[in-house]
This record gives C-alpha cells, sequence and structure tokens, in this order.
C-alpha cells in the first residue's frame, strides 16, 4: 500500500463498518487523531537475530523490588545472547485471567511497577504489549458505568433477551455466552465470550472503535514495536453468525494496519487466533493489508504428536503446504504459551484418534484437558494444560535426565528452523515442569503452566551446570546463537521440506537473497538413524556443522544421527 493510498484505504474500511454517513464521521475524526500524532520513524525490519521471550511482568520475585525491575535483571543477565524482544503478558490492572481481564488499559498495574520500568525494558528489547481489545473486566470504569445507567455507555456492550437463539455462536468455553448483571433498567444479559468478568465490547458502536484506536496509539508511544491482537477472531458479533472471522473482524484488523502503516511503520501487529490452521492464514490478508505476523497455532500439537509417535510424517506434510502471501509477513513461532497447548488448529490435519491419543498422553504425564462446548451443545477437547517438557516427558518416567533434555531441545530446534519469528514462553527457556501446587492453589487448569519464580533460587539453578534448568537453558541458548549466526535462518527467508528418513523432520532454509542454505535435521526418535547423504546434500558441496562451529565431516557418504540428535549445517561459501 502507498503512502498515498493510505488514508483512502481508511476511509474504505470505516465506510464498510459504519456505512457512508458514519463512515465519514469516523474518517473525519480519524484524520483530525492522526494530524496530531508525531509520527514513529521506520523500525529496522526484523532479521535472523530476532527471537521472543514470552513472560508474565511479575514472573520473577525478589523481596523489596517491582517484578518488572526484576524481569529487567534477568534479561540483562540471561537474554544477552539471542533473544532481542520480549512479550511482557498483559501488565496492566486486571481482576482475574492472570491479566486477561483488563481494567485499565492505559496503566500499569501498580503492582508490577510503572510506565518507567516499561520504558526502560523496551530501551534495551523490543516490546510487545497486548492490546486484549476483545472484552474488558467486569470491574472496568467503562463497565460500572454501564451497570450504574450511563447512557454514554450504553451501547459500549451488548445485552439481549436471555432467550436470544444463539447456538450458532463458537464458543472457545463451556462457560454461558450471556451473564446477568442488575442495571437501573432492570436485569440485563450482557455477552460474555470468555467469562463473567471479561465482557464483550460492542464494536458496531463507532465510540469503541474511536477508544481502541486511541489505545492503540497509546502503546506505539509507550514503545510497542510488536502489538498483539488478543482473541481477535471474536472481535464483532452479528446476529445470526459464527460470530468469528467476520469480514468486519477483518476489517479492524486491516484498519489497524493502515493506522501503524502511516503513523508508525515498523510497529508490527500480530493476530492470536486459536483457532483451525486454515482461518488462522486468512488474518494474513493479502500480504500487505492485515497481520504482519500470525501466530502459528497448529505448530504446539503437531510437534507433540511427532515425539509422540517418532514420526515426522504428518509434521512434514503440513509444513511443506505452509505458504506465505508475500514477502512481508511471517509466522510467529512458538510450542508453549501462557496458555495450554490448543487442540483446534489441529483438527483436519491430524486424525481424530491422533488428537485422542495426544489427549491421554497429557492426562497420562499429569496434566488436564479443558473443553469447548460445539454448536449442538456437545463438548470437546480443546486444550492441552501442561508444561511442554512435561508433555514430551514423563515425569514419573524413569527416562535418564539427560534424554529428557535432548528430546526437548531438539523439539525447541524445530520451533526455531521454521520460517518464522520463534516466540519461546519462559517456562520452555527454564525447562519447568509443571506446577501441580499451583492448580492445587487456583483450582485453575491454566495455572499448571504459570509459576512465577523465586529470582534468587532461580539463579542458583542456572549457574548449577547439574541441574535441569541449567541443562535446558545452555543448550537453548546455543541453538539461539547458532540460529542468529546464519542468515539462512531469516524470518522472510524460504524453506524446503525434505523426504529423508520416516524419523528425521528434515527442513532446507535459505535466505531472502539466496545466498545462504542451511540445511536443518532433527532426529525426533529415540533411536540411531541413519541415511544416505544423497537424500539430503547435493555431492561436491561443502558444509560447516552450526552447533559445533567447525567443517561438517561428510566423507562417509551417510548421515548418522544420535536419538533426538538436532544437526545444523550450512553450506560453505
Amino acid at each position: 500500500m502507498t503512502e498515498e493510498n493510505i488514508p483512502l484505504r481508511q476511509k474504505q474500511l470505516l465506510n464498510q463498518l459504519y456505512g457512508p454517513q458514519g463512515g465519514a464521521e469516523m474518517y473525519a475524526w480519524l484524520r483530525e487523531r492522526l494530524a496530531a500524532f508525531s509520527t514513529r520513524p521506520a523500525r529496522p525490519a526484523l532479521d535472523e537475530g530476532d527471537a521472543m521471550l514470552i513472560t508474565y511482568g511479575d514472573q520473577f520475585l525478589a523481596n523489596g523490588e517491582l517484578p518488572l525491575h526484576t524481569l529487567a535483571r534477568f534479561a540483562g543477565r540471561y537474554l544477552q545472547d539471542g533473544i532481542r524482544s520480549i512479550h511482557i503478558l498483559p501488565f496492566y490492572p486486571s481482576t482475574s485471567d492472570d491479566g486477561f481481564a483488563v481494567a485499565d488499559y492505559c496503566q500499569v498495574d501498580p503492582a508490577l511497577g510503572g510506565w518507567e520500568q516499561v520504558r526502560a525494558l523496551g530501551d534495551r528489547y523490543d516490546l510487545m504489549f497486548d492490546a486484549v481489545i476483545n472484552h474488558v473486566s467486569a470491574g472496568s470504569a467503562w463497565f460500572l458505568a454501564f451497570r450504574q445507567g450511563d447512557a454514554a455507555y450504553r451501547d459500549y456492550f451488548i445485552d439481549l433477551p436471555p432467550d436470544t437463539p444463539l447456538a450458532q455462536v463458537v464458543r472457545p468455553r463451556t462457560t454461558p455466552l450471556l451473564t446477568p448483571f442488575d442495571t437501573p433498567r432492570g436485569r440485563r444479559w450482557v455477552w460474555t465470550t470468555f467469562s463473567a468478568d471479561q465482557v464483550d465490547l460492542n464494536y458496531a458502536n463507532p465510540r469503541v472503535l474511536h477508544e481502541m484506536i486511541d489505545v492503540l496509539l497509546f502503546y506505539v508511544r509507550q514503545g510497542a514495536r510488536f502489538i498483539r491482537l488478543d482473541a481477535i477472531a471474536y472481535l464483532w458479533k452479528e446476529a445470526g453468525t459464527s460470530c468469528i472471522h467476520l469480514p468486519q473482524t477483518h476489517a479492524v484488523v486491516q484498519l489497524f494496519r493502515a493506522i501503524l502503516d502511516e503513523a508508525a511503520p515498523g510497529v508490527l501487529l500480530i493476530t492470536e487466533t486459536n483457532v483451525p490452521h486454515r482461518d488462522n492464514l486468512s488474518y494474513f490478508g493479502d500480504g500487505a493489508n492485515e497481520a504482519h505476523l500470525v501466530y502459528n497455532f497448529a505448530l504446539p500439537p503437531l510437534v507433540l504428536h511427532t515425539f509422540a509417535t517418532g514420526e515426522a510424517a504428518a509434521l512434514s506434510r503440513w509444513a511443506d503446504g505452509l505458504r506465505l502471501p508475500s514477502g512481508q509477513v511471517t509466522f510467529f513461532n512458538f510450542l508453549a504459551s501462557h496458555d495450554g497447548v490448543g487442540l483446534n488448529p489441529v483438527r483436519g490435519i491430524l486424525s481424530g484418534e491422533q488428537i485422542d491419543a495426544l489427549v491421554q498422553r497429557c492426562l497420562d504425564h499429569g496434566g488436564l484437558v479443558s473443553s469447548k462446548t460445539n454448536a449442538d451443545g456437545s463438548t470437546s477437547p480443546y486444550e492441552l494444560n501442561i508444561s511442554y517438557f512435561d508433555a514430551l516427558s514423563d515425569p514419573a518416567g524413569d527416562e535418564p535426565p539427560a534424554l529428557q533434555v535432548q528430546r526437548f531441545l531438539a523439539a525447541q530446534a524445530i520451533l526455531l528452523a521454521l520460517v518464522g519469528l520463534p516466540g519461546i514462553y519462559v517456562h520452555s527457556l527454564l525447562g519447568s515442569r509443571s506446577w501441580q501446587a499451583g492448580l492445587h492453589l487456583t483450582g485453575r487448569s491454566r495455572t499448571i503452566n504459570r509459576e512465577k519464580l523465586d529470582f534468587s533460587r532461580l539463579v542458583a539453578e542456572l549457574e548449577d551446570p547439574r541441574s535441569l534448568r541449567a541443562q535446558v537453558y545452555r543448550g537453548y541458548l546455543r541453538l539461539l546463537r547458532a540460529r542468529a549466526g546464519c542468515p539462512a535462518f531469516h524470518p522472510h527467508g524460504s524453506q524446503q521440506v525434505l523426504d529423508v528418513h520416516p524419523g528425521v523432520f528434515a527442513l532446507q532454509r535459505t535466505a531472502p537473497d539466496g545466498q545462504s542454505r542451511a540445511l536443518c535435521l532433527h532426529n525426533v526418535t529415540d533411536q540411531e538413524q541413519e541415511f544416505p547423504l544423497a537424500h539430503c546434500i547435493p555431492p561436491g558441496t561443502d558444509w560447516l556443522d552450526l552447533l559445533r562451529d567447525r567443517p561438517a565431516d561428510l566423507s562417509r557418504g551417510i548421515v548418522r544421527l544420535e536419538p533426538y540428535q538436532v544437526y545444523w549445517l550450512r553450506q560453505a561459501s
């Protein structure tokens, strides 16, 4: 989109949302807002050195210290190599859901720190802020005004008669869609997609979009490099529809993109849509007009299936079909997050029996399984709640810890090898096991993978080379350094899946300019694997072993991989 066409695109999108008259009024307001906004210079493009840590603002706790300051100390000590970006999960005042029931979009939770601490982190790292804009806390000033009968906020929310037919609405939860609240107008039944404390906003009211554009621009002013649109697929509600992925939702995301393209080029939009893979890809738009990155939600369950079965076929077929609509967008790849491992994204990729096997594996390894309500009223597994380390290795099993670490790092290596920007959950970087005590403490399934850590105790573990945490962390850094040193891993490069062996996930990566190539081999089994060199390397080429920083010995004409070995090679220049 050329600079001259951006305002026209904004106008067209607003007309699509609110009609000619409403769109014209909204467009006039937007132009006034943007005229007063100090445009930020473009940021440098992403490259192979980019990787992002996903963490809570209070992930690390130290007596007498603001948690955001402790996070900065952790970052300064342990993130100097290989990680340039930090996603601080919602750090705003909140009433529930570990930050995702936001009470005030423009404040920092004082228990964490203030904007001074956030901006200080932003001086050293690219930051991702959450825009939790599908819903707001039931304790927010906006919803309290609604409940008190303030006419200005009456249409900020959606209230319907309790007998409204809503069977078509796609739900990610089993809780009721409508929640009753008492108001001066009597009891009102209000739309709550995720919980009774997370009240959906009504974007059919242009004043709500006004508010969110102001929030978007505020986050840019506070230093956000990435803005994550949480649960964006559910944004627009329309009676008689599924209320997911509606054209108006895509129009809002495209409007945000057009605003950022004008006001803050280089600030990147990322859409969080835990849905089947094809629907997820739709948020790229035409490759230039919607999200810069989309979460690759099919990856976590596919990698788990791959290591559970020791077969790379399903992962290879899926990865071979990955296509990006342009060189301007890429995937946000991850294996673990503050949430669980979503199962919806692999429906149609894995069979029902294969998904059931993942569910049973999670339960056998001490995890839990969350469900969702289907349109016919039935329920089905929605999410595996377990640490990714325990999902891969049974905590009650008798395997040697070294083998478990090697398996875990092999899975993480696949994450780092695939085209895209890798997102690394803090508990994966630190090799955390499932937090069973926390689960019993809160009664919430997702708590099992959200343990907050005592900073001094963590440092002691990371400084002890015998500890599980230290082995995972040091192995992870080794992978990150190797990736950062090879242009073939550029997030806008290309990839080719290779068929070398049923137990090996093999990938060739090529830099955007074609000048650098890498071969990534991952043994996904607990057995040694061997195959002819000709299956993956053309004759007469020399390669460097990236993880050992030395020439690769390929003289025998075969590749032999130890159990769960990662073998990354770079073509010598």
